[in-house]
């Protein structure tokens, strides 16, 4: 079999197997194989690795689409050396997303500006690359669509979308304040993902302040006992990366330090954790 014939054929499985990605780099991989800059393993390794980025880039497109995230940030992009006060190696462990299979929450805390978005939006995307299903909304564009479901009849239609994806992201939380009915809504919520999926939160309010914001402190109790059973807090103690330029600058922190790692866990019995 001539090169050029073996050179189609090759093209021709990669075809047959839906790997657009590979087809386009085979003939720049083959040269340098030729030229001998690539070795066999590291050309074959490459024409995967074509087809596994594509792949991804792909599911991120779709999940775009259908999850509405505002945008893609990853945590290459993150300043860890503007925030000191975040615990590297925890935020790492967490892209590992073991906490998903695990159907395992993630809380992150802290003023606004520190990178609690940037982070939530990263363990979503690190998800969608790895063709999970995800969806993230702020909390009152989250509680809108419950009340406008259960207005139409369609609230157990509703609970069953949200439940449905591995990996729920509810950004903002404690920026504005919920009515008695949307606090009832996203308790069952919360009640329907218990255990069965894993949620990301963001939140510039500490934990004893959740009776506030849902305005209600027997179900935000109720809903911090849910969330916190298997949960990874990450508090986030610094000044706002938005506002880096202007280092005389800060906004009101307003954030009670979480338990740090070494620490015995606090329980939904200790005062910092009890809405008022």
């Amino acid at each position: 079999m001539s090169a050029r014939t073996t050179v189609a054929s090759i093209k021709a499985h990669l075809a047959d197997l839906g790997m657009p990605g590979s087809l386009e780099v085979v003939d720049s991989l083959l040269e340098k194989l030729d030229s001998g800059v690539l070795s066999p393993a590291e050309a074959m390794d490459q024409l995967l690795a074509a087809h596994t980025s594509l792949r991804r880039e792909r599911r991120l497109v779709a999940a775009m689409r259908s999850s509405r995230l505002p945008s893609i940030k990853r945590l290459d992009s993150f300043d860890f050396t503007f925030q000191p006060s975040i615990d590297r190696h925890q935020v790492l462990s967490l892209h590992e997303l073991t906490f998903i299979e695990r159907k395992e929450n993630v809380i992150l805390l802290g003023p606004a500006g520190v990178g609690k978005t940037h982070i939530a939006i990263s363990l979503a995307v690190s998800a969608a690359e790895r063709g999970k299903r995800i969806y993230f909304s702020t909390l009152s564009d989250l509680v809108l669509s419950l009340v406008e479901a259960e207005k139409q009849g369609r609230l157990k239609e509703r609970l069953t979308v949200l439940r449905n994806p591995s990996l729920l992201i509810v950004d903002e939380i404690g920026y504005l304040p919920v009515t008695a009915g949307g606090t009832n809504l996203f308790f069952q919520l919360v009640n329907a993902r218990y255990e069965r999926g894993s949620m990301v939160l963001t939140s510039n309010k500490s934990f004893k302040d959740w009776g506030e914001i849902f305005g209600d402190s027997v179900a935000a109790s109720a809903m911090l006992d849910r969330l916190l059973h298997h949960c990874h807090i990450v508090n986030i103690r610094g000044n706002s990366y938005r506002l880096r330029e202007y280092p005389g600058l800060s906004l009101p922190q307003g954030i009670a330090a979480a338990p740090r790692r070494g620490r015995p866990r606090k329980t939904l019995q200790d005062p910092e954790l009890l809405p008022k």
